[in-house]
């Protein structure tokens, strides 16, 4: 008779189940619906309890909160639920209700509990204890389950969709520019190479070159560096165009600020000059860090905390001057200063680190290029506010820039923030086809693969600019993640592939 009556329990706990449909943690912790039933399926994060109750903290990534399960084990069989434990996927049934606890809302009775995938606790590597940021890089399968790469993840879901509504409202047009490309748009030469030709016997030229008339595309090929050129050329129809997508460096840097693949955003407009430039740059940063701060105060807050907690380790002098939320709030509620270059290596020459040999790279003469510590400088001690620098030498500066009439600056601009220095670089474009193609054979920019780009010079040209805001850098800022490899879900930096 007891063999029946549990197998009709369990009828009924599967009834149950097959009724209602899943409910997300974030909208039942934001219902206030107690009394009613509701089915939640997530991660088991921990389990603990006693003889006669259990606890079960569930998370399924759609909020930073956990919801918590209160197993009655006379309702509930503690056999039922032996082998949940941390890393395993659960389905739950039960009464939602107000929980009596701190620091939650609400709480589920469970009625009925179904495993959906165990976790050997001996195997699973995320246990409930702290793990350090490159132990979880080797773990990047796995990461997206703890609290610091869920809130991360969610911020630059967030982001993305901040972008795209940003430019939208604005009237641009996406442009999906190619990734392939037989062009190096910034003239830097480190590009990864796409080919299908025989690595170990690759037909040759008679001088043994690679001869690439025989390899896929006709020519020699690389991954895109940048998205500009042809962005260019959409705008130059469009108005105003924006690309965001992959881009690539085959830059051999370990550094904390490298990536061999980041995303990029980047803005074309036609009939903008450099000031139209500008303003749209800074109305765009202050638009995203609203946005974030409107729409993600919960993981913000989460990753404020773990920032403080971070800071607490390091030494005074290393630590950052700002909380997350305060550096934000410094950004945005600032009018960014705008300045020249040739300012700025006055300010730069005359400054006490630079007198008293602190900084590392010392400001002698006109001409240096400036550094990330020059540039946090400008912002954090001198202007303390957001800077814009313009007018920059033509020498350190790209072929596309539009010249000054001084003949020795461009129309450039770069956008210095707080504790991470450029984050923007764009300029004014050189819309005259003789002074562009003066300025490629300066630089050695080949003429020939780039007669499409000049071309464009030649018919209907007129003045345009536009800017490019790595998507990482962004998100850095945006987090206060002090490593780029922790704001993109697959780092892909030299030796580092695996996922």
């Amino acid at each position: 008779m007891k063999k029946v009556h549990n197998f009709a329990k369990s009828i009924l706990k599967l009834k149950l189940m097959d009724k209602l449909k899943r409910t997300k943690i974030i909208d039942l912790i934001n219902s206030g619906e107690y009394g009613k039933t509701v089915n939640v399926k997530g991660w088991v994060r921990t389990k603990r309890g006693s003889k006669n109750v259990a606890f079960i903290t569930l998370n399924d990534g759609s909020t930073i909160h956990n919801i918590q399960i209160v197993v009655d084990l006379n309702v509930i069989k503690e056999e039922d639920i032996r082998n949940i434990s941390t890393g395993a996927s659960v389905s739950i049934t039960g009464e939602l209700i107000e929980s009596p606890g701190s620091g939650q809302k609400v709480e589920i009775n469970a009625k009925a509990i179904e495993v959906l995938g165990e976790a050997d606790p001996d195997e699973y590597p995320l246990q409930p204890k702290k793990h350090s940021l490159e132990f979880l890089r080797e773990k990047a399968h796995l990461r997206f389950r703890t609290n610091t790469f869920g809130a991360i993840t969610r911020v630059r879901h967030a982001m993305i969709f901040a972008i795209h509504k940003f430019f939208n409202d604005k009237g641009f047009c996406n442009i999906h520019s190619p990734i392939i490309t037989g062009t190096d748009a910034e003239g830097a030469g480190e590009m990864f190479r796409v080919t299908v030709l025989d690595l170990i016997n690759p037909p040759l030229n008679e001088d043994g070159t690679v001869n690439f008339k025989e390899d896929f595309f006709g020519k020699e090929t690389n991954l895109t560096v940048s998205g500009q050129l042809e962005a260019e050329l959409a705008a130059l129809g469009l108005s105003d165009v924006y690309t965001f997508g992959p881009t690539f460096r085959a830059e051999n840097s370990n550094t904390s600020r490298h990536l061999a693949e980041f995303w990029m955003i980047e803005p074309e407009m036609a009939f903008y000059d450099i000031n139209d430039d500008m303003d749209l740059a800074e109305e765009m940063l202050k638009y995203l860090i609203k946005y974030a701060i409107d729409n993600c105060p919960d993981d913000l807050a989460f990753l404020s905390k773990r920032l403080l907690d971070e800071e607490k380790t390091k030494k005074q002098e290393e630590r950052s001057p700002m909380e997350l939320k305060e550096k934000l709030l410094f950004v945005l509620n600032n009018d960014f200063e705008r300045t020249t270059y040739t300012e700025v290596i006055d300010i730069l020459k005359n400054s006490k680190p630079n007198k008293k040999k602190k900084f590392r790279f010392l400001i002698e003469e006109w001409g240096a290029d400036l550094q990330s510590e020059h540039e946090r400088y400008l912002v954090e001690k001198h202007y303390k506010k957001p800077v814009m620098v313009t007018d920059y030498p033509k020498d350190i500066k790209a072929f596309y820039m539009k010249v000054n009439d001084d003949n020795k600056t461009v129309r450039a601009m770069d956008v210095l923030f707080p504790q991470i220095g450029e984050i923007i670089g764009g300029s004014q474009r050189e819309e005259n086809y003789n002074r562009l193609l003066k300025r490629m054979r300066e630089m050695n920019v080949p003429e020939k693969e780039m007669w499409w780009y000049l071309e464009t010079r030649k018919f209907g040209t007129v003045p345009h600019s536009g800017f490019g805001l790595g998507f990482e850098r962004m998100m850095q800022f945006i987090t206060g993640m002090g490593n780029i490899r922790d704001v993109i879900p697959f780092p892909r930096a030299p030796q580092s592939a695996e996922f």
